[in-house]
């Protein structure tokens, strides 16, 4: 292996396993609440007849979680990304090293899958009953096409909220709160078309478990692609309002660094400015 990836496991490892445990209770808390509302045996699908106002509610509870996570201790100590295309667009940005966003990727699979396979080996009945399905993110009857667009355009738009949200002063607070008010609205209304998942671990998670991978690529080109897209044309609009240099953009989940300590700006700053003005400044 690599010296630098070791080093960074025996410095990072903790941080690492935070990715790896907010993914898997995000997972498990998506499994225990469609369970909980999807399931037939359980009274909240017969009370509730309405799959839109079901789906509000699954929508709620992921949102929930995902604010709990993200300004949680441990979620401020690793930055809660939780999603390897969120991880990925950090790296192209330069604002984590790249042995660490390997890692992060590593273990945030590693973290899903275990968070579905819990209710696997305890709840099987549960969590395989085709109401539930491993909670496993399919297209819809739209097609592949549909679900591959809207997975970008939703992937991009998330990225560019949580940029835009954490550079000003006034939002940059509620930036985790706006993220749990997107996947609420995401999860009502394009479950149906593209299964919802904006993150390849989530979907791959599911996958694994229930051995259905109907179109798993789309799960990590549309949200991988998507979120790419946002973070190059948001970085393209602060530069210009920066006079060329980006090193100052933040992106942070919580909207603030807090403690995690794998967040920075990396790589040349040459790469993150013009060769103009301020860009003639070296590292």
């Amino acid at each position: 292996m690599n010296v630098n990836l070791l080093k960074a496991l025996r410095s990072n490892w903790r941080i690492y396993l935070i990715e790896a445990w907010a993914l898997g209770m995000f997972m498990v808390s998506a499994s225990l609440f469609v369970i909980i509302i999807e399931h037939p045996d359980l009274p909240v699908r017969n009370l509730i007849e309405s799959a839109v106002l079901r789906r509000v509610l699954i929508g709620l509870a992921m949102g929930v979680t995902a604010v709990l996570l993200i300004y949680s201790k441990w979620g401020k100590l690793s930055g809660a990304q939780m999603n390897p295309a969120v991880t990925v667009t950090f790296l192209f940005l330069h604002r984590i090293r790249r042995e660490d966003a390997l890692w992060y990727i590593v273990f945030q699979f590693a973290g899903g899958f275990l968070g579905v396979a819990v209710f696997k080996w305890l709840l099987y009945d549960y969590i395989s009953s085709p109401a539930v399905n491993y909670v496993v993110t399919l297209p819809g009857i739209q097609g592949l096409p549909a679900a591959l667009g809207i997975e970008f355009l939703m992937s991009a738009l998330l990225i560019a909220v949580v940029l835009a949200s954490s550079n000003n002063a006034r939002t940059a607070p509620y930036t985790g709160f706006i993220v749990g008010l997107l996947l609420l609205i995401y999860i009502t209304v394009t479950a149906p078309i593209t299964g919802m998942s904006i993150n390849p671990a989530r979907s791959v998670a599911s996958s694994l478990n229930s051995g259905e991978w109907h179109g798993w690529w789309l799960y990590f080109l549309g949200p991988v692609s998507g979120m790419l897209t946002g973070g190059y044309f948001y970085r393209a609009w602060y530069r210009r309002r920066n006079r060329g240099d980006c090193t100052t953009m933040s992106m942070h989940l919580s909207g603030y660094q807090h403690d995690c300590t794998t967040y920075d700006v990396f790589g040349p700053k040459r790469l993150l400015m013009n060769k103009t003005g301020l860009g003639e400044q070296q590292l």
